[in-house]
């Protein structure tokens, strides 16, 4: 994978890209000289030019490309635009101002591969539905499958899912970690930081305190897990808050966790008021009970998506530390293998 170039001989305006890119977790290649740029500069996915090098740059005749941009700490400068033209770039961005736009920058061409994965929320119908269950064993079956997964807990009161799959003293960030995090990130940078258990990479909560999400982070995290995962699935809480609205938004599809009896289908419409409200795609996944699953769509308004009886020694494995069991003949395996391998074409 090819690194950015920077090519400036202004050492302060060097040192403030460096930061930039620290930011954005990237590393890059430097030419202090317009003529060191030329091995770089076909190869380079972006390019950032220093307004002091950029009539050197343009004097050495570089082909044109796209992905050059033109830094300057100096946005009173009559020349910049004829800099601008003469080395091709695309636009001029001032510092300190355009610094986040810059990150954003550096993070987008610093991915190895845009793999556009898709995300599935999931939500309970109410409370001890199981929906971090599902959830937990659809990243994990996507992940045993050889899909790059991200399984991000969107529920500070949820107890923390990454108990769910027994790997709550796996070392890595949590989102107190990461909640101040704003614009693009590299999906890479994101997956160092957090545990990974092969393809699967875990977002989680610390244990006391938990603060809320900004949506701003959330979108940065759903943004990288965009660019650089195959299946990203949230668990979300059942009060959709402004994290989870942005969640839900970028959805391909969101599946609610229903209790086949009389008072889990009233529970379930109420939580229905408030995900229709951010997303039109919309399932049921019920558990077998009383009610037939034909019954509850229809009273839900939503397709079914499945049914998922209760399955032998999932609480007890639990308890033990164990993650769900999701081989090919339990209720989980069934379900998740059926739902990911519809939603897989697509």
């Amino acid at each position: 994978m090819h690194r950015p170039l920077v090519i400036t001989e202004d050492q302060e305006l060097l040192d403030d890209l460096l930061r930039v890119a620290a930011a954005a977790g990237v590393e890059i290649d430097v030419a202090h000289a317009a003529p060191h740029a030329r091995p770089y500069w076909r190869r380079a996915p972006l390019v950032v030019v220093g307004v002091d090098a950029a009539d050197a740059l343009a004097a050495t005749g570089p082909p044109p490309r796209t992905g050059v941009l033109l830094v300057t700490h100096a946005p009173e400068d009559p020349e910049v635009w004829r800099r601008c033209v003469a080395v091709g770039a695309q636009a001029v961005l001032e510092l300190p101002a355009a610094e986040r736009r810059l990150v954003d920058e550096f993070a987008v061409a610093s991915e190895p591969l845009v793999r556009a994965g898709e995300t599935i929320c999931v939500v309970g119908g109410r409370g001890g539905a199981g929906a971090s269950v599902l959830a937990a064993s659809l990243a994990l079956w996507g992940s045993r499958r050889g899909l790059r997964s991200l399984l991000v807990d969107a529920d500070p009161l949820g107890g923390g899912i990454d108990v769910v799959l027994g790997q709550e003293q796996a070392t890595g960030a949590r989102w107190p970690d990461i909640v101040e995090r704003e614009g693009r990130v590299s999906f890479a940078a994101l997956q160092e930081a957090l545990p990974t258990f092969g393809e699967l990479t875990v977002l989680s909560w610390h244990r006391g305190e938990s603060p809320p999400i900004p949506p701003e982070a959330m979108r940065a995290v759903l943004g990288a897990a965009h660019r650089g995962c195959d299946l990203i699935v949230v668990d979300l809480p059942r009060h959709i808050g402004p994290a989870a609205a942005e969640a839900l938004s970028r959805a391909a599809s969101t599946l609610l966790l229903v209790h086949a009896d009389v008072r889990g289908v009233l529970a379930a419409s109420q939580v229905l008021i408030e995900l229709r409200r951010h997303t039109s795609s919309l399932a049921a996944v019920v558990r077998a009970g009383a009610m037939r699953s034909d019954v509850i769509s229809t009273s839900l308004g939503i397709p079914c998506a499945g049914v998922l009886p209760d399955q032998r020694g999932l609480t007890e494995a639990l308890n033990r530390g164990d993650a769900p069991g999701i081989g090919p003949r339990t209720p989980l395996g069934r379900f998740c293998a059926d739902f990911l391998n519809e939603l897989e074409p697509r």
